[in-house]
């Protein structure tokens, strides 16, 4: 995407970051959320341990997290395949420290008290929070779906609140998109959700 700008600077190119996540369910009933960080130099550019050529990398990394319906973190690999120093790999194991941990409300907070500062990297840490709007994604039609499939069965089953309301403007809980998610049987993420 090209922004337009009002005026037409000549500009040069310093720094690209890509952050790709992608979800999939696994034939075992669990699912993975594969994170990808790129950083490349638009210019050779200087550090301690060296110079990055233009289109060089200064990081490659990735995050492989599998969960369970209920969003607890079954597995979690971290991998800083390049990096700007010889030691960022040495904290990728930190990151084991989030296996059991549920996605949902406070996790950013969660996984700052377990890996972020000196804890963990910088970079690895930040590419948890999209992974975890992956996982939501990812997640949320499969749950919708068992949800649907169990209120269809039992007639005592209800139906509880959609998690999305209140998260956002267009979700306030007196909106009309919060009223239509409601009406359109509501889906819910949580630990307590019985599926």
């Amino acid at each position: 995407m090209t922004v337009p700008i009002a005026s037409h600077p000549e500009r040069r190119l310093l720094h690209t970051r890509q952050v790709v996540c992608t979800g999939y369910e696994r034939d075992d009933g669990l699912f993975d959320i594969e994170g990808h960080l790129l950083d490349t130099k638009g210019v050779d550019t200087d550090f301690p341990y060296g110079t990055i050529p233009a289109n060089g990398v200064l990081h490659g990394m990735r995050i492989l997290m599998t969960l369970d319906l209920k969003m607890v973190i079954r597995h979690l690999t971290a991998l800083s395949e390049q990096a700007p120093t010889p030691v960022c790999s040495h904290v990728n194991q930190a990151y084991a420290a989030l296996v059991g941990m549920r996605i949902g409300p406070g996790f950013k907070k969660r996984v700052a008290e377990r890996v972020g500062g000196v804890k963990g990297c910088t970079h690895l840490t930040e590419m948890l929070g999209p992974m975890a709007t992956t996982a939501i994604q990812t997640l949320a039609p499969v749950i919708q779906k068992r949800l649907r499939q169990r209120a269809a069965s039992d007639p005592e089953f209800q139906m509880p609140r959609h998690w999305v309301i209140g998260t956002c403007h267009a979700y306030h809980p007196e909106g009309d998109a919060a009223r239509r998610v409601s009406e359109w049987q509501p889906i819910a993420v949580s630990s307590q959700t019985p599926l």
